[in-house]
């Protein structure tokens, strides 16, 4: 069965796309590292000693641009829906964010102590049909902030992936209550026609 306009077009695009390029030549699982990696040089959210969760991280490039920081030092946690290849240093926890049994690893995992950086680039499996996509994407963006608010270290840091659409502003509203300066970018690796952008979020407020 041939594939469609819209598949061959994703692929020419991937394929030609500098970013792929440059992962493969960096060992890098996926082109998703240099967001990260541009956002980390512009706003210093990694450091040695830190403990980070990483939440929607399969392959792992994510969790490999934060090893390559911390090494053996501090603690990863990473969780995802699908399955990930191992990284040394780096605790993974395959599970469904939205139900309670992978929460509640991770939490064990935890074991008591806040983390200093979330990390959120979940995303919902696209259908297509803005309607269904921007609620369910915005739910797993509130889903990553609510395991902010119970558990980031005061003046820990906070980075999600949202979509513009409804509920975003209310949403951007919300993480501004919770942190000491908020900002929206969208990297250089983010693809142009993607409507993704990244909220961050600064130094934790006391509650």
């Amino acid at each position: 069965m041939g594939k469609s306009k819209s598949s061959r077009r994703w692929l020419a695009e991937h394929f030609d796309d500098q970013y792929v390029k440059m992962a493969q030549q960096q060992g890098f699982r996926a082109r998703a590292a240099f967001k990260l990696m541009e956002l980390d040089e512009k706003y210093h959210l990694l450091r040695e000693g830190m403990r980070v969760v990483d939440l929607g991280s399969a392959p792992g490039s994510w969790a490999q641009v934060v090893q390559r920081t911390l090494g053996s030092s501090g603690q990863i946690i990473a969780l995802d829906i699908l399955p990930m290849d191992p990284l040394e240093n780096v605790t993974f926890i395959q599970g469904d964010f939205t139900e309670d049994e992978p929460l509640r690893a991770l939490e064990k995992e935890l074991d008591g102590v806040q983390p200093d950086l979330v990390l959120s680039d979940m995303a919902p499996n696209m259908s297509g049909m803005g309607a269904v996509d921007q609620p369910r994407a915005m739910y797993l963006a509130e889903l990553a902030l609510d395991f902010a608010e119970q558990w980031l270290a005061p003046g820990g840091s906070f980075v999600v992936k949202v979509f513009h659409g409804e509920g975003f502003d209310s949403f951007v509203k919300k993480t501004r209550s919770m942190f000491e300066k908020v900002q929206v970018r969208k990297p250089s690796a983010s693809r142009p026609r993607s409507r993704e952008v990244y909220v961050l979020g600064h130094r934790r407020k006391l509650q």
